[in-house]
């Protein structure tokens, strides 16, 4: 990855179509998939896309069994790092299951190994 304009691994910016928070170097919005002008990206000009893969995707399905009262549900997202500490924990949704009812959710993790220059100090490949 190149590091001119202070472009540094891990550094956001807002999405013009959606308004989420989204990586400095994404092409494509990964949260409403619109491709981004290359004047929208402050990395235009520059080959920022290189690989991307997803190391970790986990789907699972929940079913109100039945019964007289729905379920009420929140689903909370916690990021930790190495040392286990939280580095972010947000809601990343809410709803209602009524009887006989089911949601399916996926949490999928998407890598970006952007092309260029590697960072000083970082290991070779």
């Amino acid at each position: 990855m190149t590091t001119a304009r202070g472009m540094a691994p891990g550094r956001t910016r807002v999405c013009p179509h959606c308004r989420q928070t989204i990586l400095e170097s994404a092409a494509i919005c990964p949260v409403c998939r619109h491709h981004l002008r290359a004047g929208d990206r402050p990395t235009a000009g520059r080959d920022v896309e290189g690989e991307r893969f997803s190391p970790l995707r986990v789907e699972g399905t929940i079913e109100q069994a039945g019964g007289e009262a729905g379920w009420e549900y929140s689903v909370l997202l916690t990021v930790r790092d190495a040392r286990g500490e939280v580095v972010s924990r947000q809601v990343m949704g809410v709803g209602g299951l009524a009887p006989h009812d089911r949601r399916t959710f996926v949490l999928e993790v998407e890598v970006a190994v952007p092309a260029g220059p590697a960072l000083p100090g970082a290991a070779p490949a």
